[in-house]
Order: structure tokens, then sequence, then C-alpha cells
């Protein structure tokens, strides 16, 4: 089988291992890295596959194997031994309480700025503040959607300009 082929039959065959590589990792980015790694290796070893096997078994094959090496490679060297017991950070007596008072401040120096916007912008904003999406603020207020994103971006800018950090 010649390069070309090979490689459009991988391209072809290797939509499946998106959902088995995010069953193996629990993690997008992982595994994203770990197709990656399997077409790579399978491409490096074309000259290893045999004509008319199953394909899918020969790309799950090799990224279970990636997995694997992995997940060993990674539980031999993420031991860290210390000769602090575990439960000394846990009962430790001098602990530092938290002033919630410059916190509270600026939390009320905020909600005053906002209410001192226009009702325009505010109104817009407030609703962004709470959660709402752009298109749900634009059909509750009737407006057009670029408005809203408009109104809600001159409010961030005249925020930014009265509050100081």
């Amino acid at each position: 089988m010649d390069e070309k082929a090979f490689n459009d039959m991988l391209i072809t065959n290797s939509d499946f291992l998106q959902p088995v590589a995010v069953s193996l990792t629990h993690d997008t980015e992982e595994a994203k890295d770990l197709i990656q790694e399997t077409l790579y290796r399978a491409m490096a070893n074309r000259e290893k596959y045999q004509t008319g096997t199953n394909i899918k078994a020969w790309l799950y094959t090799i990224m279970r194997n990636i997995f694997i090496n992995n997940y060993r490679r990674k539980k031999k060297f993420t031991k860290v031994t210390s000769d602090v017991p575990q439960d000394y950070f846990l009962y430790q007596t001098d602990k530092v309480a938290s002033n919630e008072g410059i916190v509270n401040s600026g939390l009320r120096e905020i909600k005053m700025a906002i209410s001192k916007l226009p009702d325009i912008f505010r109104l817009s904003f407030e609703l962004h503040y709470l959660g709402y999406k752009y298109q749900e603020i634009a059909d509750t207020l009737q407006e057009p959607l670029g408005t809203i994103k408009s109104r809600i971006h001159f409010a961030r800018k005249m925020l930014a300009s009265k509050l100081t950090r």
C-alpha cells in the first residue's frame, strides 16, 4: 500500500479516536495530544500495518498502548516523599483570619458606580452581569444584538474610568 492511500485510510478512520481518547484521559486537551501521538506513531510505523486488517483496531491498540505507557511513566515520576506528616497543615493553629472589609468596600464602590450609569447602559450591563446572554438581553429589551453589545461595552468603559484599583 502506498503512502497516500495509507494516509487517506488513516484520515477516514480516525474520527472514532476522539471519544475513545476522551474516555481514557477524561480531559479534552490530553485527548487531543493522545490522538496526535497515535496518528504520528501510525504514520511512523506504516510498514507494520498489514493490508486488509482492521485499521480501527490497529489504531485503537496503538492509542491504548500509548495511554498505558504514559500512565505508568506519570505514576513512576510523580511520587514525592516528605518528612512532614500529612496532617500537619490541616491542624496548624496559626491560621490567618481574612479581612472582608476591604472586599466589601470595593463591592460597595462598584455597585455605586453601576447605579450611576445612564439607564440605557445600566440596564443592559446589569442583565449581562446577572448572566444573561447577549441574545437574551436583546430579545428582552427588544433591541438589535449589536446595540446591546455596544451598550455593554460602553458601560464597561465608563466603569473602568470611574473605578480605580
